[in-house]
């Protein structure tokens, strides 16, 4: 009976994945900064690896908190997750509801709080016995409780959407009871449920706001109630949460220097994130311009999040895993994964499961008429097998279309950023496959490594070889093809890596062309940026040049020290349309 429980926590984090963009889009309350389903993702991730234990999986969730909606369900899932049987569930949930509501200093209903208490008072009425049968009473109760959050916060009603918190809580407790009970296959659009209040309101407007959302964790020196209270009386939007000799601490603050000091007066921290907030609302805010057909790409692409924003796109994640701390990809620290395989920390990654994939399939044909899935190339994964296999079945009327795109990293990325702006530009779906289908053609990348012991920790490179091509200074240069990832080069040193890249970008591009070169970095920044891009906006001053991190599924096998470069030629105009 674990065994079924475990995999339903699973699975519902998989909905709530597959779910987390509507979840930001629609994130208005305490604040429009949109970060609703990322901080639940990231929260969350450890109900992932229970494999690790249950009291490991309850530390992992209160360290990794995140935002308010964070630290509320991880305290909820820290009691939540103690029901080892489907009868343990209803205290299980009533024992989370009670730690949730303790986790801010100012809880409000109409937030996912109201679905934790409707949903124990639901368990708990003696005609729910937690059956086949009973489990759709709950999971139809809890439906009534996210449409009713804009009665209980005017801010919602303003928008003209359910809170995202709640809804991301009903899309949790649907996969984890459907689960259970054998009905996965009965899920119901979550668009479908609440098609009339999944879209902020045109006429909803957030005021300025300034400061910082602040994470943090701490190990306490010596417990200091006094300290530890005053968090709550000088800071906003508090959460406190002990757990051994550790402090996670969430708040709101215009000064974040002096929390830090604050903090640092508790004992040592040992973690620590803070979101611009007035950046968020100013992103949330930010009016997207759509294209004639939604493009959908791997974020095994060097794509970000914020790409992701800005173009429209939807990213389907893979996993990295750093030690015992499991994330998808772009939610993952870059300086933190590179500073852990210097230290030799091991690292690798791992595919979204194949439920996750469908439903992530399944969201975004339930939001959009027409989608592009620009796929990372069928060597590397097989991602375009699953999706092909997917798509017999559930799209009758042709709806999705999935392009093979051979590509990996920055060529993926520049595929998949010239496709979804060109789509901007025409009213043809059909115009928009072709432009794709050429610039898979005619993109090229090569991928300049610094040293071979990564590909050797990951299986990819044996270890005799890794250790004499270092100790020789050898640095291969790799492109991403149809056949995998084709050895092209080996240099001795940085000087050599220029010259490659520039014999190879002139080979293509003619110095007036308007070409399109993304130019992407591991923890290099600096020297990309001041070295190779300076020379590159030198030589092709009529070329678009994007500075871009290297998608996190390349770097954490090719490793720190790591650049590449990523080019589509623009002789022929279809990069000025696009």
């Amino acid at each position: 009976m674990e065994e079924a429980i475990h995999r339903a926590l699973t699975l519902g984090f998989e909905r709530i994945a597959a779910w987390s963009k509507l979840l930001d889009e629609i994130n208005v309350f305490p604040v429009a900064d949109g970060d609703t389903g990322r901080n639940l993702l990231v929260s969350l991730s450890a109900l992932r690896q229970f494999d690790k234990g249950r009291e490991e999986t309850i530390r992992r969730l209160l360290i990794s908190a995140r935002g308010n909606s964070g630290n509320i369900a991880a305290r909820f899932f820290s009691r939540f997750i103690n029901a080892d049987s489907i009868g343990a569930i209803p205290e299980a949930a009533r024992l989370g509801r009670d730690m949730a509501w303790q986790a801010v200093h100012d809880p409000v209903p109409g937030t996912m709080l109201t679905v934790f208490d409707e949903l124990v008072e639901v368990l708990g009425k003696d005609t729910v016995k937690l059956d086949d049968q009973s489990v759709t009473e709950v999971i139809s109760h809890l439906e009534k409780t996210v449409r009713s959050t804009p009665e209980l916060l005017p801010r919602l009603r303003s928008a003209g959407v359910v809170d995202s918190g709640a809804l991301g809580m009903y899309i949790f407790f649907e996969g984890y009871f459907f689960s259970l009970f054998g009905k996965a296959a009965e899920f119901r659009p979550v668009t479908a449920i609440f098609k009339d209040m999944l879209t902020v309101s045109p006429s909803f407007s957030e005021g300025r706001v300034e400061g910082y959302c602040v994470d943090t964790v701490v190990h306490l020196a010596g417990r200091s109630q006094e300290r530890i209270g005053k968090l709550s009386e000088c800071w906003e939007s508090v959460s406190v949460i002990p757990h051994n000799d550790f402090l996670k601490v969430h708040l709101h603050t215009t000064d974040r220097e002096a929390v830090r000091k604050e903090i640092e007066a508790l004992g040592n921290i040992v973690g620590w994130s803070d979101d611009n907030l007035g950046m968020q609302v100013a992103r949330f805010r930010h009016q997207k311009t759509l294209g004639c057909i939604h493009i959908m790409t791997d974020a095994a692409g060097s794509v970000t999040r914020e790409d992701s924003d800005t173009f429209g796109l939807t990213l389907l994640d893979s996993y990295i895993t750093v030690g015992d701390r499991s994330l998808p990809e772009t939610l993952f620290s870059p300086s933190e994964l590179y500073k852990c395989m210097r230290e030799g920390v091991k690292v690798s990654t791992s595919q979204a499961s194949i439920f996750e994939r469908h439903q992530h399939y399944q969201s975004v044909l339930n939001q959009h008429d027409r989608i592009l899935y620009l796929c990372v190339g069928s060597v590397f994964t097989g991602n375009y097998d699953v999706a092909m296999e997917w798509k017999q079945t559930n799209d009758p009327d042709d709806r999705l279309t999935v392009i093979d795109t051979t590509a990996a990293s920055g060529r993926l990325g520049a595929i998949a950023i010239l496709t979804a702006r060109f789509s901007t530009n025409t009213d043809d779906p059909n115009t928009v496959i072709e432009f794709a289908n050429r610039a898979v053609c005619d993109c090229e990348e090569y991928v300049f490594l610094d040293k071979l012991q990564y590909l050797a920790a990951g299986g990819r490179l044996s270890k005799t070889s890794a250790f004499f091509g270092d100790m020789l200074h050898m640095k291969p240069i790799i492109s991403p093809t149809a056949e995998g990832a084709k050895k092209v080069g080996v240099v001795r040193d940085r000087d050599g890596q220029l010259r490659f890249a520039f014999r190879r970008l002139g080979a293509s591009i003619k110095k007036d062309s308007e070409a399109f070169i993304m130019l992407q970095y591991s923890d290099n920044r600096s020297w990309v940026e001041e070295t190779v891009m300076k020379e590159v906006k030198r030589r092709y001053p009529f070329a678009e040049v994007k500075l871009q991190p290297l998608s996190l599924t390349s770097g954490a096998h090719m490793g720190p020290g790591t650049w590449a470069v990523a080019f589509l030629p623009g002789d022929d105009k279809r990069i000025e349309q696009g």
